[in-house]
């Protein structure tokens, strides 16, 4: 056990967060989104019984936003002419307000097809057992920088 590491986080969670650098991207998957296909050249992590909002929660304790880029949270734009309501964003919105002062400017949106071809290219995939429609995002990671870091 670790002191001040949320208990969500998994041994081999917490060792992709350290291993990825600046500009690093990683996935929280929805339970819907094809992460083995995806992921197939990065990491893949298995978050099953776990949903986004606690795993992103979780996740910016101690991952960093990129600060060098308008929109470190990527999520998945809804396919044009469908009708699905997304209030989960609202809660991405507060949990991303609550770690990075960008707050809700810090959250862009992408078409689905460039959404996945994003995801290829990630260093790793966590699948979640999100039920929530249109719950996936990407996290760009940024720096620390050493005189603001507590």
């Amino acid at each position: 056990m670790l002191k001040g590491i949320p208990k969500i986080l998994s041994p081999e969670l917490l060792k992709v967060l350290a291993e990825m650098g600046h500009g690093d991207k990683i996935v929280i998957a929805d339970g819907n989104f094809p992460s083995q296909s995806m992921g197939k050249n990065g990491v893949v992590i298995r978050c099953d019984g776990h949903g986004v909002p606690e795993l992103l929660d979780a996740i910016l304790q101690l991952f960093p936003l990129d600060t060098y880029v308008e929109k470190p949270v990527t999520l998945m734009e809804v396919v044009p002419g469908v009708d699905v309501k997304t209030p989960i964003w609202d809660t991405f919105k507060e949990i991303t307000a609550k770690h990075d002062p960008r707050g809700a400017n810090a959250i862009g949106w992408i078409e689905r097809f460039a959404f996945y071809e994003e995801s290829k290219k990630a260093y790793a995939v966590i699948a979640t057992g999100e039920s929530a429609l249109y719950a996936c995002m990407i996290l760009q990671k940024g720096v620390l920088d050493p005189r603001t870091v507590i």
